[in-house]
């Protein structure tokens, strides 16, 4: 009864179920830190936090501190296996009162106190166990006989007379008790690896709860930016205010939403896992072999089944994972300045980023056929324009860097597309070492380039061979793309109304980045801002 009422003390109020990494709120309860993060999740932009249960109010989302001394008090009771009731189980021989019987013997079929089991014969055939009232359960059902055997070869426990002259003559057979301790130590090899795989989940948590701290404090940061820069202008810029907080928050909540999503789903597999973990814990800890081998939830077979699907689903996670991404400072910075650039003609704007000034393209680097106007200016030539060839020329595509590199800070970057629907061009990011001919030497079909496709009126986006087909048609020609090169991000917009976000690229870069064009087919042309 005090096992009992302990665990109703462990129970998360929120999932009503045992606490799963229990925290602990400054008011004194306790959550689960999946549970407790989602209701926080929920109160965000109400301008005050509280608990579920006492309801008191904090300013600031609270921190979550682990409960070390509730989670030393789960894992004892989830770890102890629950200890076999002799409850009701009496001496056979003590007919005049009930005495509690302290072993049975399989062969007498009967169960024994202390004063009784004294003077029980002490030969090998009688055969003592824990104190039973399901003997028949331990013998042969064809036979009558104890079970004192496991055939290997039908995975069931038989008696002498199953082996010598029953069903099983022949078969190879183990004595129960080394039989038990083999599945014991087969189970302990599952224990391992699920205790690394629960491991793993929890990693992967830490990482998404760390994201998600991460892309919060930036918004935080980002949104104390915006507001500060409109305090002189508040009466006229209220509305725009209001749509480049809500951009921030947005992009927020679908960050966290994602990541909530990913931990629930997370947490689901913890909690199995620490189910079928906790029933093996106690196959491994029980003294009874029968009940060791007749077992059929150990999973030891579909845990070895599941192992062949391990690595198709860290790679489903880690393509999630990427697909969350981050706070996209680039939309935030293009929708204010567009929005400040119709109210007033000269805002000095409070965001670390630079426009690419006077933007120049590297004449060493231009293939034959593309025409460089006033250095900004891109365009195709049917003919041939006998430019200096280098070992930095491209001589398979159509394409040019340019001369400057970014390797630090924010840079946006705005060109117009002439005759968009009557040819084709691309224009991205790459690092120097862009192989200059062949194949592989096309912005976009390679790990060292970025870029926005289009081709007749439709966009697509490209890296390392791989195409994403946007499914929006342009309605402007005109388009920017945003570099965060420290936050590892390569965006694409179109600057129509209102700014539409195209793709946004996330990696690591690990060199300085050129500005790649590549132009295809007469009359179309490439005009940077």
């Amino acid at each position: 009864m005090a096992t009992a009422d302990l665990r109703e003390e462990l129970i998360c109020s929120i999932c009503l179920n045992i606490y799963v990494d229990p925290v602990m709120l400054r008011c004194g309860h306790n959550y689960c830190r999946g549970c407790i993060d989602r209701v926080l999740v929920t109160q965000v932009g109400h301008g005050v936090y509280s608990c579920p249960e006492c309801r008191d109010e904090f300013q600031e989302r609270p921190d979550l501190p682990r409960n070390i001394t509730l989670c030393n008090i789960i894992e004892r009771c989830i770890s102890s296996p629950p200890k076999e009731s002799t409850d009701g189980i009496f001496c056979s021989y003590c007919v005049h009162s009930s005495v509690a019987a302290v072993k049975s013997c399989l062969l007498c079929e009967a169960s024994l106190c202390e004063e009784h089991l004294r003077v029980h014969s002490k030969s090998p055939e009688h055969v003592l166990s824990g104190p039973s009232n399901s003997l028949q359960s331990r013998k042969c059902s064809t036979h009558k006989k104890i079970l004192e055997y496991y055939c290997t070869q039908d995975a069931l426990c038989i008696c002498v007379t199953c082996c010598l002259a029953g069903e099983h003559k022949g078969h190879k057979v183990e004595q129960l008790m080394d039989a038990s301790n083999k599945k014991k130590e087969m189970l302990k090899t599952i224990l391992t690896k699920m205790l690394a795989k629960r491991a793993e989940i929890e990693d992967r948590v830490q990482s998404l709860q760390e994201r998600r701290k991460a892309v919060h404090e930036r918004a935080t940061g980002v949104t104390e930016t915006v507001t500060g820069l409109f305090e002189d202008l508040r009466r006229q810029l209220e509305d725009l205010e209001k749509r480049v907080l809500n951009v921030i928050s947005t992009q927020e909540d679908q960050v966290s939403i994602s990541v909530s999503d990913l931990i629930q789903q997370l947490e689901i597999k913890k909690q199995e896992l620490s189910k079928k973990m906790c029933h093996i814990e106690s196959l491994c800890n029980t003294s009874d072999p029968l009940i060791v081998l007749n077992d059929q939830e150990s999973g030891s077979r579909d845990f070895c089944d599941a192992e062949k699907v391990d690595d198709e689903e860290r790679k489903a996670y880690n393509e999630k994972f990427q697909n969350i991404g981050g706070l996209d400072e680039g939309l935030v910075s293009v929708t204010l300045q567009t929005g400040l650039a119709n109210i007033v003609s000269c805002v000095k704007i409070a965001v670390e980023e630079k426009k690419a000034q006077g933007i120049e393209f590297d004449m060493n680097t231009v293939f034959d056929k593309v025409n460089v106007n006033n250095g900004s200016i891109i365009s195709w030539n049917d003919g041939s324009l006998n430019w200096p060839k280098t070992p930095e020329t491209f001589q398979t595509y159509p394409q040019v860097l340019s001369t400057k590199t970014l390797s630090s800070g924010k840079h946006y970057f705005e060109w117009e597309v002439g005759y968009p629907n009557s040819g084709c061009c691309s224009v991205g990011m790459c690092y120097p070492s862009i192989d200059r001919k062949g194949e592989r030497s096309c912005i976009g079909y390679n790990d060292k380039s970025w870029c926005l496709w289009m081709f007749g009126g439709k966009c697509s986006v490209i890296h390392n061979s791989s195409r994403v087909h946007l499914p929006h048609i342009p309605t402007s020609a005109r388009f920017r793309m945003y570099l965060d090169y420290e936050a590892g991000q390569l965006s694409f917009y179109e600057l129509c109304d209102p700014i539409r976000h195209l793709h946004t690229f996330t990696a690591i870069f690990t060199e300085p980045l050129h500005v790649a064009c590549y132009v295809c087919r007469p009359y179309i042309s490439i005009t940077f801002k």
